[in-house]
């Protein structure tokens, strides 16, 4: 029997958000995150959507008992697709990778009623600076489109119901990224 896995390549970098231990490291091909919304929750979040050109780096760890009911709880409007053939890992041959996904037909691009939480941004570039370091924080900003959405400044009360703690260093370098992208912060 083989072993399933999701490649979480948002959120779920951050090990401060999920139980699902022990991850690790891995790249998508075939894939570039984007910022979109659905008509089923206000906010924006990230997705997946193909381009051959792009990898992205995230975690893949293991679902305890091939159970996904939580994990596609916490993934509520995403599609649980097959992605065995473009993750790179180094679990062994006998690993079946799921991705999430927003179905195309129902994602939308983000504006000021679904805008995007700062919260939520702060927690996965919180992952990716203590996954890969900046140059990985970096590499998340570059392989990620729609940048010129709206994002909620909602630190001092956070909607993001997995919002974290941030640090004087991580902060800068969040705010200091959405700076150089040109965002434009609500308020």
């Amino acid at each position: 029997m083989s072993n399933a896995y999701f490649f979480g390549y948002g959120s779920l970098v951050n090990r401060r958000t999920h139980i699902y231990d022990p991850a690790f490291p891995a790249r998508a091909k075939g894939w570039r995150r984007a910022w979109r919304c659905t008509p089923d929750r206000e906010p924006a979040f990230l997705t997946v959507i193909p381009d051959a050109d792009c990898e992205i780096e995230g975690l893949v760890a293991g679902v305890p008992d091939q159970d996904w009911s939580a994990l596609d709880l916490r993934e509520t409007n995403y599609d649980r697709l097959p992605a065995s053939d473009c993750v790179t890992h180094d679990l062994g041959d006998h690993a079946d990778v799921a991705i999430y996904s927003i179905p195309e037909h129902t994602r939308h691009l983000p504006d000021e009623d679904h805008p995007v939480l700062l919260s939520y941004l702060d927690v996965v570039l919180q992952g990716y600076l203590t996954e890969f370091g900046r140059d990985g924080a970096d590499r998340f900003l570059a392989t990620t489109t729609g940048w010129e959405a709206p994002i909620l400044n909602d630190r001092a009360s956070p909607r993001y119901p997995r919002a974290q703690s941030l640090s004087t260093d991580e902060r800068d370098y969040v705010d200091g990224a959405l700076t150089s992208l040109g965002s434009r912060i609500l308020i």
